[in-house]
């Protein structure tokens, strides 16, 4: 008896240069890496993850046609002349190759409606390829800023997991169908964020402080982006667990349409 293979969805993770990270030693190849926790959590929530080096627009739209949807992760600061800005004194490392690649996945991926699911980088990526902009600095440019960089480095401890501060979720939307309409605990690593909202995407949470802190699309397809890190927080919350079954069964669908 033959048994037919369920087929999983191809999601694609772009990679980022690995002395964008800084402290990289100059001598060490030039290498594209990306944290393992969100290869794990979207290989258990179901996927086939594909890693996507920072090749040229050809090669790239190659990989892309292959996927099934696109993830964006969390990472550097986005080179501010990706949004038209000249750069803040706080602006911190950037990865440019990293951004015209990921600059590149967004907008097909929105032209098409193939799913995508951003977080913390990842959102801000989402809403620069929209046409959106981004605070450079949250602290110095966003008067009356929560604290929103609890990093666990650059002289913090504070855990990955950390619920740092609240945001409130708007109803009818798809995070309010997975965590609930009104105020939910997040955790926090990022000192930039959106300004102004690209075309064609609505804020879906915000901080007490007015950040925007989710998006969404307008359109029929899957597009989700949160500010925060939930692949930090699903090993103990089935909620946050169920963005990314979400993701992964739009993602299903849309290779069912190129079956």
């Amino acid at each position: 008896m033959i048994r037919q293979r369920t087929r999983r969805p191809v999601v694609g993770i772009p990679t980022q240069t690995l002395q964008s990270l800084g402290g990289v030693p100059a001598d060490i190849p030039a290498s594209w890496v990306m944290s393992q926790r969100y290869i794990l959590t979207l290989t258990a929530a179901g996927a086939i993850p594909w890693l996507i080096p920072l090749v040229d627009e050809d090669t790239l739209r190659g990989i892309y046609d292959g996927l099934d949807a696109v993830f964006l992760p969390g990472g550097a600061d986005i080179d501010p002349a990706t949004y038209g800005s000249d750069p803040h004194p706080l602006c911190d490392k950037t990865d440019r190759e990293r951004d015209r690649v990921e600059v590149a996945l967004a907008k097909w991926a929105l032209d098409e409606e193939k799913p995508v699911l951003g977080v913390c980088r990842g959102m801000q990526l989402i809403n620069v390829a929209a046409g959106g902009s981004l605070y450079q600095d949250i602290a110095e440019e966003l008067p009356g800023a929560l604290k929103h960089d609890y990093f666990p480095f650059s002289g913090q401890n504070f855990a990955r997991d950390f619920l740092a501060h609240e945001v409130r979720v708007a109803e009818g939307t798809r995070l309010a169908q997975r965590m609930g309409a009104g105020p939910l605990r997040v955790n926090s690593m990022h000192h930039q964020g959106v300004r102004t909202l690209g075309h064609g995407l609505v804020s879906t949470a915000v901080a007490p402080d007015g950040l925007v802190e989710a998006i969404e699309g307008e359109g029929d397809g899957y597009l989700v982006a949160v500010q925060w890190h939930p692949e930090a927080l699903t090993d103990n919350d089935a909620r946050t667990r169920g963005i990314f079954a979400d993701f992964i069964a739009a993602a299903s669908q849309w290779g069912l349409t190129r079956v």
